[in-house]
């Protein structure tokens, strides 16, 4: 039968079903022609009409099969030709019938690898899960897999069928609870001895069955959703932070349907979304994910006007600075975390500038905050330095009158204070010691081995001074032209960049209000290196 091209046995099913029923069995095993038929049947479809009476020939003769190993040889290969052609009513009628034949003695756990087969040619064929799922023969089919690694590598291929064929999101309940089932198996499998590439793949099938599930408007039921999900996969960093992520969006959807005017019922929703994820937070192990996480969702509880909210997030993330260890391991490698601390310092400082202070906290209380966390902190390689000249940026922009940015319907500092003289007193007083502290460090610096490094702090800080500063008070301007000069004193500077910093600062000095610029680039001469 082999011999013949697939088509050519298709044509004529019917006819080698009645060659096969008429062969001797000592001859040849009856069930290696039925296999060898389906085989073929797979590749080429026979006529319509003769489709049921093959299955039913066939069927017939292989349910009496006694041994295990003829029997599901067999069944391995006919169920693609029913997934294929027929509906679920004779795909489950075909899994029962292979429980049935593989339970007696637990002969399935010799047949592992063709059981599997038996779920792969049904997902191949089967996309539509909700039908799937209704098969009461498929979870205790999927049940004999008692051997857990077998049972993982099953869940693992009904979840990459899934997300790759469902493509619409779904919300039906025997679906919903099914994929509970089959990721919950994959979870639970996770153990200390776990190889990453093992535990990344089963997060990411996780994280895109969490993806797939929505109840639309009923936002209530999608945030119940997430917490039984929270519950039932709390190994998983990368899961974790789907799942924070997933409900920081929730409350923007919520924000975005009330179009930012919360009636009681929805601030209370949000402000339960908020509390979801200050929850779930700390349970991650990365504490990089921490601090990314307690930004995105103080920036998501400002957004929905829960200050306290938002207040205790960005409290929480400056509080976690101080538990950074100096190196982390990132894909084996281990990698230093000052620039990744610094990075994040830059960007939680921009959001600093829209979040209004507490009145009971007293003036910049989260500026001050940073400040103290920073000051005792441990840092090599003058990251410190950098940090200082990026808060000295914010502060230059919080004395302004009106911020660049706001955030929607929050009133901001400029909007609190405006501009009263108390408050920019303040601000003045924290620039003075930051200023301080950055000069210190310059002179410390002022080693050999540490030239270079002081020039390009010193060329920083001039940048700021020129970005941010009021070069029209003597002191500001004697500053940066000392800073300008100790940037090339010792023939460290990086010629390119003086040299386009010295034509940055002519044109700003173009403009007749800016003439002030024009004085500075005079005073701002370039050091030949011959």
């Amino acid at each position: 039968m082999s011999a013949f091209k697939p088509e050519y046995v298709a044509n004529r099913a019917t006819q080698f079903t009645e060659i096969i029923k008429e062969c001797e069995e000592a001859g040849f095993p009856k069930h290696l022609l039925h296999r060898s038929l389906g085989l073929c049947l797979v590749i080429a479809d026979p006529p319509e009409d003769q489709r049921l009476t093959v299955l039913n020939e066939v069927w017939k003769v292989v349910m009496k099969l006694k041994n295990s190993s003829d029997y599901i040889s067999c069944a391995e290969v006919w169920i693609e030709y029913v997934a294929k052609n027929f509906s679920k009513r004779e795909v489950n009628t075909i899994l029962g019938d292979i429980i049935k034949h593989m339970t007696p003695d637990r002969a399935f756990e010799d047949y592992y690898h063709q059981l599997h087969s038996v779920i792969s040619k049904i997902l191949s064929h089967l996309h539509d899960f909700s039908v799937l799922f209704s098969l009461d023969k498929f979870l205790p089919f999927i049940d004999m897999f008692q051997k857990e690694s077998a049972k993982v590598e099953v869940c693992k291929n009904i979840m990459e069928s899934f997300i790759k064929y469902q493509t619409e999101p779904t919300s039906d309940p025997v679906t919903l609870n099914s994929l509970m089932f089959v990721c919950k198996t994959m979870h639970d499998s996770v153990t200390a001895l776990t190889l990453e590439d093992d535990r990344r793949v089963i997060s990411n099938l996780i994280c895109g069955f969490i993806r797939k599930i929505t109840f639309g408007r009923d936002f209530e039921q999608q945030l119940s959703f997430y917490v039984e999900a929270r519950a039932a996969f709390n190994n998983l960093d990368p899961v974790l932070i789907q799942l924070i992520q997933s409900v920081n969006n929730l409350s923007i959807q919520t924000r975005n349907v009330v179009k930012g005017n919360h009636s009681r019922k929805t601030a209370a929703f949000v402000r339960a979304c908020a509390a979801y994820s200050f929850i779930t937070i700390p349970s991650l192990q990365n504490i990089f994910s921490q601090l990314s996480l307690y930004l995105s969702s103080g920036q998501v509880a400002m957004l929905n006007r829960c200050l306290s909210q938002g207040d205790a997030f960005l409290k929480a993330a400056i509080s976690l600075i101080s538990e950074i260890p100096k190196v982390i391991t990132v894909d084996g490698k281990m990698r230093p975390t000052e620039p990744l601390l610094v990075n994040f310092i830059s960007n939680f400082l921009s959001t600093l500038l829209a979040v209004p202070d507490n009145p009971e906290e007293g003036v910049l209380y989260l500026i001050r905050g940073m400040l103290n966390v920073i000051q005792d902190y441990t840092w090599e390689h003058n990251s410190k330095v950098i940090v200082y000249t990026n808060v000295l940026s914010l502060l230059s922009a919080i004395c302004q009158e009106e911020y660049l940015y706001h955030i929607d319907k929050v009133d901001a500092n400029d909007a609190m204070y405006g501009s009263d003289s108390k408050f920019l007193t303040e601000v003045s007083k924290i620039c003075t010691t930051l200023l301080e502290e950055i000069l210190t460090r310059l002179q410390e610096l002022g080693d050999t081995e540490s030239l270079k490094r002081q020039s390009g702090l010193a060329l920083e800080l001039f940048n700021k001074i020129v970005a941010h500063g009021d070069l029209t008070k003597p002191s500001m301007f004697t500053l940066a032209t000392n800073l300008w000069s100790l940037a090339q004193k010792h023939g460290y500077g990086d010629t390119k960049q003086m040299v386009r910093t010295l034509e940055l600062v002519k044109r700003k000095g173009a403009r007749k209000e800016d003439r002030i610029y024009l004085d500075l680039a005079n005073k701002m001469s370039l050091q030949s290196r011959a």
